[in-house]
């Protein structure tokens, strides 16, 4: 199985691709901060699927999936604080993505860990 193959990973892409293009209308002094911030919360979700599925053992695999579930809850603190901030409006749609590739990611995870019981 390879990443590009999970949906997971589809998933997170898409959301990553929406990131870049929300945080474009910052505000430029936010560049350097919290705009770089989450960009890379963003991108640390489908790139530690991607590794996690390189790995060697489904134990090591789990782990980078968890480091995932960590990114999006990173990334949603990130986005409430832009939003209390009024950099970003009509959210909704983006929390519901982002809860989707969270499912997928945990649903992932109960897939490894029922396979590592074997």
């Amino acid at each position: 199985m390879t990443h590009k193959t999970l949906e997971a990973w589809k998933a997170s892409m898409d959301l990553t691709v929406d990131i870049y293009n929300i945080t474009r209308e910052f505000p430029k002094e936010e560049l350097y901060s919290l705009v770089s911030q989450i960009r890379r919360s963003a991108v640390s979700i489908p790139s530690n699927i991607a590794e996690g599925c390189a790995r060697q053992t489904t134990k090591e695999t789990i782990q980078f999936l968890y480091i995932s579930v960590g990114s999006i809850s990173e990334l949603e603190t990130q986005l409430l604080i832009s939003q209390e901030l009024n950099f970003i409006k009509n959210t909704e749609e983006l929390f519901n993505k982002l809860n989707s590739v969270k499912k997928l990611i945990l649903g992932l995870i109960k897939f490894f860990k029922a396979k590592e019981k074997k």
